[in-house]
This record gives structure tokens, sequence and C-alpha cells, in this order.
């Protein structure tokens, strides 16, 4: 026994006084034959690296029959053979003796009740240890070593690694992942003990049992399969499709069948050959532009056809290798039925509709495991209606009153206010980001990308403040055509842009807002993504509006604080005074009336003050317009309209 677990071993046995005779190496006792104890044969003493100190004597029982470790250790000894008295049921055979017909369990206490009776035992103890187990039925699962049949990866390895390499992974590290397994992978065990599937087109000889496999053989299996299927493997005689001419080496021409089927992972590995060049598909071609999974198939059917595909075509059946995570619950656990923490995607759709279930999928960075909760799907419910009620915001603008027509209303670039040219340009932003995320196959890029768009620069900016514009000048002005003509822009473009996330959203907008004629109606799905605007945008005009934008984010700081000490109610009872430092004077004061329009005030005066720019907040000056509600001196001045601002005044004329 090793001589560290001397103590633990005369403990376990009960033998309190022991000496040490001697001490030696395992290297020296290396081949020596020992008597097996049960039946009439030796058993020789090998050494292996698989043996630990944590538990026993040191000294083990090796089983090549019955463990990986113990299989590979014996294969470095010409003298070991394999031994395997389980059957495929798990019950002893005739080469256990007396033990023939016990499943395991029987046998593990029979035979140590026998090895006790020979007084061949020292001494026995239970242990708890990591076992094997069934991922379906949780139940311990026995190795077995059996004949099988395999294919050898060496001699195509280093083709399968230049196919690995013309390939995208989708992420990028699932190159090096499949790399490394290809690499390491010297058979591909293709035999599966099953009673289902297909079988190996093998046939044996009755007499010899050479295993014959040939063109003859195989086309004659084929065409056995393309007539009547593979079932008929097991309902016919090998004789009633395996031509009289094939003869065994031995001279024999009788036939048994193997029962063994193929490895599933071929079936589906082959499967590119079917899909992509078969008659049933007509409009698909090999290889496949895509094919997506879970990250575990990278061992799985990834690997098995590429392999297949390497041997057969010369190169990948893919072009591209898109994985994706697990889903877990909230608390990131796997989700099972014995735990109760399923979530049927039928119940989201009932409760919050089948564009929240598409959302949540498109939300997530799906290369890792992915999270849904109750709580994670209505915080995407309270997003999604903020892309639905910009989108509405929107519908309302071009559908109601007037109507408004693309094709006869919209206004030409140059006479596009600098404001809605601002907002083209972030479409055309969006779009830029939005389709390198859907080429990438980053969905959340994407969609993140949309609702930034509708949250932070739609809603809270440039719809904010057109509103005015919207609904106080004239209807059929310039100025109204122009945010009309921008607004339809961003919808159609927006609706295209969404409609592979939130498709029957994005079909409603379609069938809701106008159209130019150049649009089909009849659905979204039926035109192209949207190209950008075709305007040029100067280093100069987006200084100036990145400018403007972080004057409305500080000015609007100081009209909350003034809401909050009830200086003001609407930010239109204000009036905004810019202390402007001396080298932003001339840029505040030139941008002055334009400012008012942007920070929804009802005026805008610049000062200098010399030091760091500071805003001010202050009653506006006038009286309230009743139909802009826009503070004014010009209020009260018109005899016809006393209650109206200059503007209005004009707006109401015929």
């Amino acid at each position: 026994m090793a001589e560290e677990l001397v103590k633990t071993t005369m403990e376990t046995a009960g033998i309190t006084e022991y000496t040490t005779e001697h001490i030696f190496t395992g290297a020296e006792l290396e081949g020596m034959k020992t008597k097996h104890p049960l039946y009439d044969r030796p058993s020789p003493i090998i050494v292996g690296d698989h043996v630990t100190l944590e538990s026993g004597t040191g000294c083990v029982h090796t089983a090549p029959g019955y463990g990986v470790e113990d299989f590979e250790v014996c294969k470095n000894y010409d003298d070991i053979g394999i031994i395997v008295c389980v059957d495929a049921k798990g019950r002893q055979t005739a080469e256990a003796g007396e033990f023939e017909g016990m499943d395991t369990d029987e046998a593990n206490k029979a035979i140590a009740a026998k090895l006790t009776e020979l007084g061949a035992m020292l001494a026995t103890q239970k242990i708890v240890h990591q076992y094997p187990h069934c991922w379906r039925c949780n139940s311990p699962i026995i190795y077995r070593a059996t004949e099988q049949w395999f294919c050898s990866v060496n001699g195509f390895k280093d083709e399968a690694i230049k196919a690995i390499e013309s390939v995208k992974w989708i992420p990028e590290w699932g190159e090096d992942r499949i790399k490394g397994m290809v690499r390491d992978r010297s058979d591909w065990c293709i035999s599966r003990q099953r009673t289902w599937g297909v079988p190996i087109p093998v046939i044996y000889c009755k007499d010899c049992g050479k295993p014959i496999y040939n063109d003859v053989t195989i086309k004659a299996i084929a065409d056995l399969f393309r007539k009547e299927g593979s079932d008929a493997w097991w309902t016919k005689e090998a004789s009633e499709f395996i031509p009289s001419s094939v003869k065994c080496d031995c001279g024999c021409g009788e036939f048994t069948k193997e029962y063994d089927i193929m490895d599933v992972w071929f079936d589906s590995g082959v499967s590119h050959t079917s899909v992509m060049e078969g008659d049933d598909f007509p409009s698909l071609s090999w290889p496949a532009d895509l094919y997506l999974e879970g990250a575990d198939q990278y061992r799985g059917w990834f690997q098995s056809s590429l392999l297949t595909s390497v041997v057969f075509k010369g190169s990948s059946p893919y072009k591209a290798v898109c994985t994706h995570g697990w889903v877990v619950d909230g608390e990131g656990k796997t989700m099972h039925k014995s735990l109760g923490n399923g979530i049927d995607p039928s119940e989201i759709t009932d409760q919050y509709g089948a564009d929240i279930l598409r959302l949540w999928v498109a939300s997530s960075d799906y290369h890792s495991d992915i999270r849904i909760s109750k709580p994670i799907l209505s915080q995407l419910s309270d997003a999604y209606k903020k892309i639905r009620n910009t989108a509405r915001f929107i519908l309302g603008n071009l559908g109601n009153g007037d109507g408004f027509d693309p094709d006869k209303d919209s206004v030409s670039d140059d006479k596009l206010t600098e404001l809605d040219k601002w907002a083209l340009m972030k479409l055309d932003n969006l779009i830029d980001k939005v389709k390198e995320g859907y080429e990438a196959f980053d969905f959340h890029i994407a969609f993140h990308a949309i609702h930034n768009f509708c949250v932070i620069d739609m809603s809270n900016f440039y719809l904010d403040i057109i509103k005015d514009r919207l609904y106080c000048e004239k209807e059929k002005s310039e100025l109204r055509r122009s945010a009309q003509t921008a607004m339809y822009r961003i919808l159609s473009a927006v609706a295209r842009l969404a409609a592979p996330i939130i498709s029957f959203t994005a079909e409603e907008i379609w069938q809701f807002m106008p159209h130019t004629s150049g649009d089909d109606t009849e659905s979204v799905f039926l035109n192209q993504m949207p190209e950008k605007s075709g305007i040029e945008f100067s280093a100069d005009f987006t200084d100036k509006w990145s400018f403007i934008y972080d004057t409305r984010l500080a000015a609007n700081k100081v009209l909350e604080d003034a809401r909050n000490e009830k200086l003001i109610g609407k930010s239109l009872e204000a009036k905004i005074i810019i202390k402007s430092s001396d080298a932003d004077y001339d840029r505040y004061a030139t941008l002055a009336d334009q400012l008012a329009e942007i920070l929804i005030v009802s005026g805008v005066e610049v000062e200098k003050s010399g030091a760091e720019t500071s805003f001010e907040v202050a009653k506006a000056d006038g009286e309230k317009c009743e139909r802009c509600w826009c503070y004014s001196k010009y209020v009260g001045t018109n005899h016809e309209h006393p209650t109206l601002c200059e503007r209005c005044a004009i707006a109401i004329e015929v």
C-alpha cells in the first residue's frame, strides 16, 4: 500500500499493531504476476498516473473494459486483454462465473461476500465520490468497452483546420474553440447501440465474421433505402437485397447485418447534402450562408457537418456560424420542469404580445446565457411602449387633418430647416448602426440603437421641439411641411429597421402611414432596408448642433429647478438668460432666436459674463398667447385678435 495511506488503511481495517517491513517504489513491482482471488488466472501489476492518494490503499483494481482511464493505462501493456462481463442490460455474463445473471448492485454485494468468505477481504469502506449519471433520468451509468466503428480524423485534420479558417465565426472565439477540438481529435466513433436510427450499412460473412463493405454492397443498400426507407434494414434478410455475386474472401456468400446504428451526429452532419443540394429546396444553394445553434454544438453539429463536408466536398458546408447561450431564469438558474422555473412562451405572448417575446430575444447578448423573468419582460414592455409611442405621435401628425402625401407635400432637402436636417443626420447614423448590427448578428445593438434614437433623439429632443411648429403654424406652411417631411422619412426608415425585431408593430405602422408611389404598400417586409438621406453634413453643421444640444441639456436643468421652486410652471412661462463666457458670446448671440425654439421658452437673452457660461431663469416678458401659449409683448396690440401673438394672428387668417 502507499506509504502515505498506511495509517488510514490500518484504522479502517481495525488493526492497531503493525510494523513497516520495507519501503520500495511501485515501479519495482511492475510486471509481477499475482493470483486472481476469484478466478484461475494471473493478474499483472502495472503502474499508472490515474491512481491518487485521496482514499483507499494507493493500489487499485484496474478494469480496461469499464473505464476510460483504465482503458488508456492498459493500452501500455501488450499482455492485458479486455474482459467485459456485463451485457447491454447491465447483467453479468457467463464470464462472471457464479455471478452470471446478476445486475451490478446484486453482483457488488455477492462479490464482496465471496471475497470475505475466501479470506481475501482486508476491509470494506463506503465512500462518496463523483460518478457519471444519465442527464435525463439521473441514473448511474456503466461504462463498457465494446467493438465500434471509427472514422479517422488524422488523415484530413489539416484540411479541416483550413476550412475552419475560411468561415466567419460569430462570436470570434468560436474559431479557436472548434480548432482546438479538431486538433485534439484523432478518431470519430460513428457507431451507437440503439434500437432506433439509421443503420450502419455493413454486412458480415456468416462463416468467418469478416465485415464487408464495398461499392457494390453500399449501392445495393442505398437503393433499398431509397425505395423502401431505412426500416427495410430491420425487416429484410441480407439475401433479399445483397447481389448474389457478392462473396467473402473465404468464399462464403451468406451474410448477417450490422445492427449498430450510425451516430446521430453523422446523420445531422450530412444534412447539408440533402437540404442545400436536394430537390426539395431548389431555391437553396451550397454552402449554407449560416449555421445557427447553441454553443455546445462546436463538438456536435458544427463539427460533424464540417468533417463530413471536408471529406466529401473539400471545404466547409457553411460560410458563417453563429452560436447562442441558454435561456435561464431571472437568477441565472437553468430552467427545468422539476424546478418549476420555466416560462411558457404562450404565457408571454398572451400577456404582452409576440413582439415583446421577439424584443426580449433581440435585446439580449445571446452569445452568453439569456435571463428571462417577469420583471425583465416588464422592463422590455416599457421600452417597447416608448418606441410605439414615438411612432404613434408621428402617425398622428402625418395622417390627421390635412393628411400628408409624401409624393406631393414633401419639401426638398434645401428647404428643410436646420433642425429637420439634424433629425435626418441622426437617422443616417441610426441606419448605419442598425445595418451594422444586423450584418454582425448583434441584434441587441440594433434594438438599443432604435430605442435610444426614439427616446433620446426623437421624443426628448426633436419631436418635443417641433410640436410648436406642428400645432401652431399654418396647416400647409413650408415650416410645417418641412417637419412632416422629416417625420415621414424617419417613420418609414424606423419601421423597416425595426421590422426584423418587432415585426407585428412594424407591419402595423406600415399599414397606417402614408407612402410614396415607390413603396410596396402590401407589407413592410416587401420593401428594402432604408438608405441614408444623401444630405452632406459639414463638420461646422455637426459642431453647431452638438453645441445647441449641450445648451439644451444645461438649460433644462435650470428650468427644472425653477419649476421645483414654483417660479414657473410650463417652460414657455420663462425666458432664459445666458451669461456667456467671452469665448462663446458671439455664438450664443447669433443663436438666440433659434435657441428660444430649441429650449421651448418664450425668449432668450445673452449677456457677457467674462467667466464660465451659466444659465438663469426669469419670467417671460409680455402676455400669454391663448393659441400657442408663448409669452409675447405683441399680445393685446392687435385689435382683431387681442389674445394672440403676432405669429398666431397671421396663422388664423384665411
